[in-house]
């Protein structure tokens, strides 16, 4: 009946049932979603979202599942994944507007091309659009509240609408969008004009530095801890003796100890032992409680 009703609201060959979350995380971990639904138009998604909201349905929205560590069991509910409009790109004079379903990558490109500065630090950021806004993702001093000028979203009623930046209340790797139940739809940012090949320069070096010293060649989730304020997280694990660490098929990366991997067909359980194997180790050497940038989904 739920395949049904949901039908209503988007095409029934974009609902699938029982799909395997490790495609579509980069854990590459992860049991089953009882239901995937591909939605293409911000119309699609206020309808779905308010017929799930008066159902009381548990639903999630992802994007490219570059934070999340989904557990082996799954997730319960209803995975929405957004296509169509909500990955296109286009400029509005100094500013580039791109769905919540674009790469953030194909985003930064597109600024570059367009000889427009100011998202270079956000070039090689695993995920997309909307996820970057909703951890405030950054790098290299850089981080999306700079560059940010409007947002749209549906909320939890289904209903669409526009929001400041500044309501959103940005934080180091937060943002009020979950706390608020907002489905981010559409974000703009707002850059400057530059010169395209120093641009390209610029995002071609931050590229080469992450290659340097990130293990981009294993699966993981990007950074796994949250830097603690006046240290480094990379640094405390390191000086706790974890780096190398093990638990079954998940490794603390030799190459920057803020990263756990999934370097040996890894379950979701043995990820979330050694994230909570490392906050133990860490706060017993240095007294600093270690935050996680990952978000669980499901019973662990």
């Amino acid at each position: 009946m739920m395949i049904k009703n949901l039908s209503r609201y988007v095409a029934p060959e974009r609902i699938s049932e029982n799909v395997e979350l490790k495609d579509y995380t980069t854990f590459k971990v992860g049991g089953p979603a009882d239901i995937m639904v591909t939605v293409e138009t911000v119309s699609e998604l206020t309808g779905l979202i308010a017929y799930l909201n008066k159902c009381m349905a548990n639903y999630m929205v992802i994007g490219n599942g570059s934070n999340l560590l989904v557990s082996d069991e799954g997730y319960k509910g209803i995975v929405i994944r957004l296509s169509g409009e909500f990955r296109e790109i286009s400029l509005d004079s100094d500013k580039i507007v791109a769905g919540a379903g674009a790469s953030l990558a194909n985003v930064c490109k597109a600024a570059m091309n367009e000889s427009l500065s100011g998202l270079e630090f956000a070039y090689g950021i695993p995920g997309t659009v909307g996820g970057a806004i909703v951890m405030n993702a950054g790098a290299f001093d850089g981080e999306m509240s700079q560059v940010v000028t409007g947002v749209e979203a549906v909320t939890c009623e289904g209903e669409a609408i526009y929001i400041s930046p500044h309501s959103l209340r940005f934080g180091y790797r937060k943002s009020e969008v979950r706390k608020a139940g907002l489905i981010i739809t559409k974000v703009t940012f707002g850059l400057l004009k530059g010169e395209k090949s120093v641009i390209a320069t610029t995002m071609k070096e931050l590229v080469e530095k992450r290659m340097e010293k990130q293990p981009l060649d294993v699966p993981s989730a990007g950074s796994t801890f949250k830097r603690p304020e006046g240290n480094f997280a990379g640094k405390l694990i390191s000086e706790a003796g974890l780096s190398g660490e093990r638990i079954g098929g998940a490794c603390v990366s030799t190459k920057h100890c803020g990263f756990i991997v999934n370097d040996a067909n890894a379950t979701a359980k043995d990820i979330s032992d050694l994230i909570e194997l490392v906050k133990k180790r860490v706060y017993d050497n240095s007294n600093v409680k270690l935050e996680t940038e990952v978000i669980k989904v499901g019973n662990f």
